[in-house]
C-alpha cells in the first residue's frame, strides 16, 4: 500500500467528530436567528456555540501534528485513530480538552492542549520534527484567519450581532491558543519547534522542568503588567486578522451566560 493510500484509508472524520462539527454548525445557525437577542437562552446558545467550536479547532489542532507525523514515517498515528479527529482518541483528554475547556470558562483564554504521543524515533529529520511541533499552532492560526476573512467579508451588518461576536471570541481564542503554545517554553509546540537543535543536556533538563514550567506560564499571565502586554499582542494580531476588537469583547461578556452584562 502506498503512503498516499495508507493516508487517505486512515483520515476518516470519526462520528464523534462529526457530532461536535455538527453541534457547532447547529448552535450556530440558531444563534444567527436569534438576531441581537441577547436574552438567557440566546446566551446559552452562543455558549455552546462557542465551546463546540473551541473543539473542532482542539481537534484540528491534534490532527495537524498526526497528520504531519504520519507523513514524516510515524505510522502508529493511524493505529491508533489520530487522524479520525475522534477526541475520544487522544491519550490525554484531560490535558488536550478538560483543561482548556476549564481555562476558556475561568479567564477566556485559549489554553493550548497536547495528547498526540509520536514516535520520534520513527522520525528523521530536524526540520520534519519542527515541522511536526508547529503544525498545531498553525492549525489555530489558520483557523482564525479563516474567521477573520468570514468576518471582514460578511459582518457588515449588526442585524446577526449576537452571531458576529461569537465568531470574533472564537477567533480570538484561536489567536491566544496559538501564540501561547509557539511560546519556547517547555512543554509547548514553541520548545518542540526549536528542541532538535539544542543540546541533549539542555533538552534533558527542559523535560524534567517542562510541567513547572508550564504552570509558571499560567501563573504569570495572571499577573497585571504580563497579561495586558500578552493580550496587547493578541489584540495587535486579531487586529491584522480582521477580528474586530469590539466584537471580540461583547462575545466575551455574552459568553459568560452565568453572569449579568450591561452592553450600554
Amino acid at each position: 500500500m502506498s503512503n498516499v493510500t495508507a493516508l487517505r484509508s486512515s483520515v476518516r472524520p470519526s462520528p464523534v467528530f462529526l457530532f461536535v462539527l455538527g453541534l457547532f454548525a447547529l448552535s450556530g445557525l440558531a444563534v444567527w436567528r436569534y438576531g441581537t437577542d441577547v436574552g438567557q437562552s440566546a446566551r446559552i446558545l452562543l455558549f455552546v456555540f462557542v465551546v463546540s467550536g473551541w473543539i473542532v479547532s482542539l481537534c484540528l489542532h491534534e490532527f495537524g501534528h498526526a497528520f504531519f507525523a504520519f507523513r514524516s514515517g510515524d505510522r502508529s498515528m493511524a493505529a491508533k485513530g489520530y487522524l479520525t479527529l475522534n477526541p475520544l482518541k487522544y491519550t490525554d483528554m484531560a490535558l488536550s480538552f478538560l483543561l482548556p475547556v476549564l481555562f476558556l470558562l475561568l479567564g477566556g483564554i485559549g489554553l493550548p492542549g497536547g495528547a498526540v504521543y509520536i514516535n520520534r524515533g520513527a522520525i528523521r529529520g530536524r526540520l520534519r520534527h519542527s515541522l511536526i511541533s508547529a503544525a498545531g499552532p498553525l492549525a489555530n492560526l489558520a483557523f482564525a484567519i479563516v474567521l477573520g476573512v468570514v468576518l471582514t467579508q460578511l459582518a457588515t451588518s449588526l442585524d446577526h450581532a449576537l452571531f458576529w461576536s461569537a465568531l470574533a471570541f472564537l477567533a480570538f481564542l484561536q489567536v491566544t491558543a496559538a501564540v501561547l503554545n509557539l511560546l519556547p517554553v517547555p512543554g509547548l509546540d514553541g520548545f518542540g519547534i526549536v528542541e532538535p537543535y539544542l543540546p541533549r543536556s539542555w533538552v534533558a533538563q527542559a523535560n524534567r522542568v517542562g510541567g513547572y514550567a508550564f504552570i509558571a506560564l499560567m501563573a504569570l499571565l495572571w499577573i497585571g503588567p504580563i497579561n495586558r502586554g500578552f493580550f496587547s499582542i493578541i489584540y495587535h494580531l486579531t487586529d491584522l486578522f480582521g477580528i474586530n476588537t469590539d466584537l471580540t469583547t461583547v462575545g466575551h461578556a455574552l459568553f459568560q451566560f452565568w453572569q449579568k452584562v450591561g452592553l450600554g
